[in-house]
């Protein structure tokens, strides 16, 4: 058994000692949801004050509003009854140092993990590797005001998102902690 297989086992043998959450209901208690990024500095429970059962939070790469994403949030307010949406991205994002060609050619030459310094990504791995990252869609960016406003535009203009939920676009700041709103991203949702 690895040792992180082990801290996670104990960590829930721990956690199901003292756990009450059982009767909670389905949907979620406020009412929303969001679609923020995977990335481990971010506790989207603790940044918007969540306990459990309150909201849906949906995490990929960036927090983008990819298919996946999408049929996530339209699960969440037709079958659960969530009423608003947030597309929260953040500072110092690792989506911004690479791009679709960068990824798919690391892929390419290996599967196994690339570095990172000052002259770019370089791939050490002496796995196969495969050219299938080349059809992936990997919703990079280089703007992250511009891609908060194209998240939530997506989402509005999605024809199995009603108009009258409001999607609201922030961007969270690593440093601070503090969200800051992305108003063309907030307008680009507002409720019709």
């Amino acid at each position: 058994m690895s040792a992180i297989l082990s801290q996670v086992l104990q960590a829930n043998d721990a956690y199901v000692s003292t756990f009450d959450k059982g009767q909670l209901p389905l949907p979620p208690a406020r009412h929303f949801a969001i679609l923020t990024c995977m990335d481990a500095r971010l506790d989207p429970a603790k940044y918007v004050g969540l306990a459990e059962g309150d909201a849906h939070v949906i995490r990929n790469a960036r927090g983008r509003a990819s298919e996946d994403a999408i049929r996530s949030l339209v699960i969440s307010h037709k079958l659960l009854g969530t009423q608003e949406f947030f597309v929260i991205h953040h500072t110092n994002c690792g989506m911004e140092l690479f791009t679709g060609a960068v990824i798919s050619g690391l892929l390419k030459q290996s599967l196994d993990t690339a570095t990172i310094d000052a002259s770019g990504w370089h791939d050490h791995g002496t796995s196969p590797g495969s050219d299938a990252g080349e059809h992936i869609e990997w919703l990079t960016f280089s703007d992250n005001a511009a891609s908060v406003a194209e998240d939530v535009t997506r989402i509005r203009n999605h024809p199995l998102v009603p108009g009258y939920i409001p999607i609201y676009g922030f961007i969270y700041d690593v440093t601070s902690g503090k969200l800051v709103e992305v108003a063309e991203a907030t307008a680009a949702g507002a409720a019709r």
